[in-house]
């Protein structure tokens, strides 16, 4: 909700983003969605929304531009859109769906299957059971490697993701994805 730490987390990340240069897309539907949206618009940046259909839950935030918000049924398809436009993925604290995102995006980065690109998590607080749980589980069953441990970064600090996607794409010898 607004005014709430995560919400107004979202909000200062996304405007870091366009002080930098870059535009902000979003699941496009309400809280910490909405959140990246209103800050995104409000810095003056990009705001897009690539929504998916659901039976409930799911609306159109009003912070998207007025011809950037795509709706999609399938989520696969949904998922795709995300990988082929995004420079990074910065996640803010969710639910399944959040996770299933994310851990996609590490997956495809992971297999090669995708350019790599940042993979950044907000909220140290919000992640670190999963991070304890990946460190003495996965890691330690071999099913991960420790150089899989480098895929993400996590942090508090809204000015730190848009610094580690600009400090990336100056090491790389290619570009986001446009």
């Amino acid at each position: 909700k607004p005014g709430s730490r995560y919400y107004e987390m979202a909000t200062n990340v996304a405007k870091e983003f366009v002080r930098h240069g870059y535009g902000v897309i979003s699941g496009g539907g309400p809280g910490i969605m909405e959140a990246a949206n209103k800050g995104a618009k409000e810095s003056g940046g990009a705001s897009v929304g690539i929504n998916i259909d659901l039976p409930f839950e799911q609306s159109a935030n009003p912070y998207i531009d007025k011809d950037k918000l795509i709706t999609f049924r399938h989520f696969y398809v949904r998922k795709v859109m995300f990988v082929k436009y995004a420079q990074a993925f910065v996640v803010m604290p969710g639910g399944f769906g959040t996770l299933d995102e994310l851990f996609e995006s590490i997956t495809l980065v992971q297999t090669k299957k995708v350019t790599p690109f940042p993979i950044i998590l907000m909220g140290k607080d919000y992640w670190a059971g999963m991070f304890d749980w990946i460190k003495s589980t996965m890691l330690a069953e071999g099913t991960i490697s420790k150089r899989d441990l480098d895929l993400f970064s996590i942090t508090d600090d809204p000015k730190t993701p848009a610094k580690i996607v600009t400090e990336f794409y100056k090491s790389v010898r290619h570009a986001p994805n446009f």
